[in-house]
Formats: structure tokens, sequence, C-alpha cells
């Protein structure tokens, strides 16, 4: 395996390469995302879909002269492989390692970085109106996904590019799958126009005709003959409506076809966009028949496809499990999500209740909103998005729920460190972004169980609430048969002590636990508390602990400013109480991909740290007691 990729230092080199070479390559290309991504886990379904198109490109276009925007950019793993980091490339997601998507500061050829879906079509029109004004002549590429033509951020584009520049190629890169299957108009239109037994053979007509002759005029003869089938699906071609010319749909996976297409277009003084059919997991049978699973994963036999054996349930699967229960009790209870059925575990939830659920595709605004006009009419939407993706929605959670004082209940999955997936994922700022926004409950369990009686606190409660549990599984609490309502804005003290009071926020509160054990053997009395809710604070129990220890500690897995410490500071100065608070948290920078307890050590998420910066007033409270002997 690697006789011709071996060979590629930078994407030149593959131009001296023949079709048939090609070809090889890209076989070669998928043995390597098999075997390297078995080891280190990452998105190896659509970077084997995108083997063919990527080379293509790169055959055609030059880099990083001509500009390549990848959406979301989890499909860039074959662009990396191509443009000199194939020696690295068994450090993807690995802590130190390649990133697992595109990053600016990881190669000039990452001309623009993103982990969220349908920036690219924004980003791509941005660059080719800045060439314009500079007078230059690159090329800018944009691929998106079909999926990514669901978010709005697409058509706010789409929208635009027309009037804005006269040169830009679009490829849509049709799947029919982002994470889980595609859902909505749009993905029926497209999948209505790749099925039409009349585009379908005229788009074989065209791969022969391109084969055989190439250049211009095969290709406006081509499209001259699609347009009239296009015809018969819709009287105006969408894409042409927003002024793009539409070319396709083509094979994805037809090297010499994709070649002649680019070369064809690389000519064009216009917008175009390129419908290209491709096969999401191609080359390895596991991924085609677990479409889902195979999206993004951990390590996994490279013959079989099998993956480790399941162990507990993580939380996602605890939520799904609790609302199923909760919408059984309650016909107003609904669920809502954004195309994340399988991240959020939603996908258990639909068989259970088919008619409360709904997926929206990728529109995070579009979500909320959605579930804002149901509560208007007495419904109870769960929304579950996860905490990274609520960022994009920030507006509709100000404006329509929470303005409105609705009741809808927001479940942010992946609260907290992401690990390998890197800072476009990782979920610290959603306390920041909601803490200052008036009529919302703000929650966060220690447990799984506690999971259940916060989501059923948020039924039970007459206004906006958000839940965050972090990704993956927690401590194997067992949940009980049916949750209990929580009183709002009050605490739960694990135990009591009274030099030192500790607050360990969510998945954090084993930290507390284990400092007050640290702290008893060096002869200290330390409480510990699960403070459940960010908002409300318990402040009647904050000002009775505040009242008589030396020093408050708060451990949360969200950054500090504007965190949970923060709103403890706040709270304190409120209450005129001036005692200093130990925050341990996440600094204000991005924090890099890696494993999560790697990047705890390195940045102080730590018990050993707040141990250090207790160490004076341990030595003061120490030296007083000496005194009064």
């Amino acid at each position: 395996m690697g006789n011709l990729l071996d060979k590629i230092q930078f994407p030149a080199d593959i131009k001296k390469f023949s079709i048939a070479e090609l070809e090889t390559l890209a076989q070669e290309i998928r043995e390597r995302l098999i075997l390297t991504l078995s080891k280190t886990g990452g998105h190896l379904g659509p970077n084997l879909g995108v083997v063919e198109l990527t080379l293509a490109m790169h055959y055609i276009f030059d880099t990083p002269a001509d500009r390549f925007v990848f959406d979301v950019s989890h499909q860039a793993y074959v662009h990396k492989l191509l443009t000199g980091r194939r020696d690295r490339f068994d450090t993807i997601r690995q802590p130190g390692g390649l990133n697992g998507f595109m990053l600016r500061t990881e190669s000039e050829h990452d001309s623009y970085g993103a982990g969220h879906a349908g920036t690219a079509l924004s980003a791509a029109l941005g660059m080719a109106v800045a060439r314009d004004l500079a007078g230059g002549k690159e090329h800018v590429i944009a691929l998106a996904g079909d999926a990514a033509f669901t978010n709005g951020i697409s058509f706010e584009a789409l929208n635009n590019i027309s009037d804005q520049t006269r040169r830009l190629i679009l490829v849509l890169n049709d799947n029919e799958w982002s994470i889980d299957r595609n859902v909505g108009a749009i993905a029926r239109y497209l999948h209505k126009i790749v099925t039409n037994e009349h585009v379908t053979h005229l788009h074989e007509s065209a791969a022969r005709l391109l084969e055989r002759f190439g250049g211009k005029t095969a290709v406006n003869v081509v499209r001259r003959a699609e347009e009239a089938a296009k015809g018969l699906l819709w009287p105006s071609v969408f894409f042409e409506e927003f002024g793009l010319t539409y070319y396709g749909p083509l094979d994805g996976h037809n090297i010499g076809l994709l070649i002649e297409t680019f070369k064809f277009l690389k000519q064009q003084d216009k917008p175009v966009i390129l419908h290209a059919i491709t096969q999401k997991g191609r080359g390895f049978q596991p991924a085609l028949d677990k479409q889902k699973k195979f999206h993004g994963l951990g390590p996994y036999d490279p013959e079989t496809g099998d993956t480790k054996p399941a162990g507990q349930r993580t939380y996602s699967e605890v939520f799904a499990e609790t609302l199923v229960k909760l919408a059984t009790e309650n016909e107003k209870v609904v669920a809502i999500t954004a195309a994340m059925p399988n991240g959020t575990a939603l996908d258990l939830f639909r068989p259970h209740h088919p008619k409360k659920y709904f997926d929206v595709g990728i529109a995070e605004e579009h979500a909320v909103i959605f579930a804002a006009g149901m509560a208007t009419r007495g419904y109870k939407p769960f929304c579950a998005i996860y905490s990274t993706f609520l960022q994009r929605a920030f507006d509709p959670l100000v404006h329509d729920v929470c303005l409105q004082n609705l009741p809808v209940v927001f479940c942010m999955d992946r609260g907290g460190l992401s690990g390998d997936d890197g800072a476009t994922h990782h979920g610290l700022f959603d306390i920041s972004y909601m803490r200052g926004i008036p009529n919302i409950t703000h929650m966060v369990p220690k447990d799984e169980d506690e999971l259940a009686d916060m989501l059923y606190t948020a039924m039970l409660h007459d206004g906006p609430a958000a839940v965050r549990y972090p990704r993956g599984t927690g401590p194997g609490t067992a949940v009980k048969s049916h949750p209990v309502a929580l009183p709002i804005g009050k605490a739960e003290v694990i135990r009591d002590g009274d030099e030192i009071a500790i607050l360990g926020l969510g998945a954090l509160l084993p930290m507390a636990e284990e400092l007050a054990d640290r702290l008893l053997e060096q002869g200290h009395s330390a409480a510990v508390i699960n403070p459940r809710f960010v908002k409300p604070l318990d402040r009647e129990l904050l000002a009775s602990y505040a009242a008589r220890v030396t020093a408050i500690v708060t451990f949360e897995d969200h950054v500090l400013m504007g965190g949970f410490g923060s709103a403890v500071l706040e709270a304190l100065n409120e209450m005129n109480f001036d005692l200093p608070v130990i925050r341990i948290g996440w600094p204000d920078r991005f924090i890099e991909h890696g494993k999560v307890e790697q990047l705890r050590a390195r940045y102080g998420i730590s018990v050993e740290a707040a141990m250090e910066k207790l160490a004076p007033y341990l030595k003061r409270r120490t030296a007083k007691r000496l005194v009064a002997r």
C-alpha cells in the first residue's frame, strides 16, 4: 500500500499522474484513511466519499494560491494528505497532532477554518470579492454537502453571490447524508433530480461524451440536454434562480469526468455550481452499511468495522430515555433536533414517539424559533442541540424564547470539553452566553440520575430552562424509575465543613470531593456543595458558608470569564462578602483538541491546581490557630 501516495509531498505532484494512476491513488488513499482512523477515530465516512473530488480539485487548481473552502471541513482529510501533511497523518485528532478540521494555523493550504455547517458559501464569496477588489486572478472553490443547504446561512450567501462576484465555483457534494439522512424540501428536491430517469440517462451520456471528446463543446451540448431534462422536474432550475449556472448531476467518483469538468469550469467567468453525486463511506462496506456510525467515530477494527463493546449509558442516552418517559406521561412534550438525532440520542426517542419528533435539518436558529412557536400553543418543546451549536441561535434564544418567557427546554449536549474534536466543538461558553439573559433557568447535573430529575423539573417549570451535560458517560449512577422535581435554585450539600467551601459544578463535582479529602488529610475541614443551578444561584446557602469559611473554591468545565465562578463572585459582592474565591476553569483562549484528562492537566483544571492556589489562605488559617493557642 502507498506506492503512489508516498510520492506525494505537495498537490503539484499528482498533476504528473495519468487517470489510471489517479484511480489507483484514490484506492491507496482510502486504504490509508481506513487503517489510520481505525486507530485514531475520526470522520471516516465523509472522507471516503470525497476522495475523487479532492483529487480532481487539486489536479486542476493550485493551492495555496487558489482557495479551497470546505463546509464543516470534517471531509478535509484527503486534502491534508495531499498538502504536505502525509507524514503526520497518523497524528490526526491526537494530542499535539493534526486537527480533525481545516485549521489556518496548521497549513497555508487551509484557507479557512471551520467546524460548523453552512459557512463555506459566505466565506468563499468573501474571498472572491476580496480577490476582485484587489485585481487578483486566483480561483475560489467551495465544497459543501447537500445538508449545508438546509442551513440559513447558505441561502443568505446564495442570495448575494451573483450580485457581488462574477467568478466563483461551488461544488455541491450530494450524498443524501449529514450525520443522519437529510430531511426537508431541499433534500427531496435534490433527490428528485438525481433519481429522475431522464437526468440519469443524460448524465451517463454526458460522462461518455466528456471522456471521449472533452472540452467546451462537449460540456455545452451536455448542459443543454440536462437543462431540458431538469425542465421536466421544475419550470425554473433552483440554483439558476439565484444566478448560478448549474452543471450536473455528475458522478463524483469518476475522476476523469471530474477533471474535464473542473478544467471547463476554471475557464468560466461567472458563478457556477457543480452538482456531484457521491457515496458516503465508499470503499468500506461497514461504512456503507452504517452511515450514521461511520460519520465520526472512535477506533474500530479495520477489517470488520466493529468498535469496542459499549459500556454504560451515556448522558445522551439517559436524556433520550428520560424524554421517552416524559413524552409518554405528558402529551404536550415534543422533541426537536437540528440534524443531530444520533449525536443527541434522539434516534432512541423517535421510534417511541414518531409524531412528537422533529428534525429540522442543520438550522439551529429555525429550531429555536420553531420551538417557541409550539410553546405559544401549549406544547413543551425539548430542543436538543449541542452547546457549541446553540451559539448559532443566540438571538432567537434571547428574542423569541426568553423575552416572551416561553417554556422551551434547551438540552445542551457536549456541555464542557469535547476532546478530540477541538475548539470548534468544545461547549465552553454556554454559561457565559446564557447567564445574562432574563427569565432562563440554567441547570447542570452531577450524574445521570440528576439529569433525569432536571429534565423533569424543566418540564414542570413554566418558563425557559436549559440543562447542560457532558459528552460521554457519567459516573454510572443508577437512574430512578421516575424522576423527581428539584426545588428551583437550591443547591445540595454533599458534606459539611467550616474552613473551605468547595462548589463542584456538574461533572467536576468529583474534583471537589477529592480536594476536600486532600484538605482533610492536612487537618482542614471543607464543605462540598453540588450547586445544581447556575441560574438562579442558591444565594442563601452561599451566604451561610461565606459567613464562616476562609475561602471558596469553584470547579467548572467552562471558561472562567463570565462562567459559574464569576456568578459566585458577583453574588458575594452584591451580598457584601469579602473573601477569596479560587476559581478553577478554562482560561480565556480557545482550547485545542486532545484527550480530556491531558488538557485538564495542561490548563490547571485539577485538584493540584486548586491546592496550589489555596495554599496561601491555608497558611494564614494555620497561623491564626497557632496564635490562638
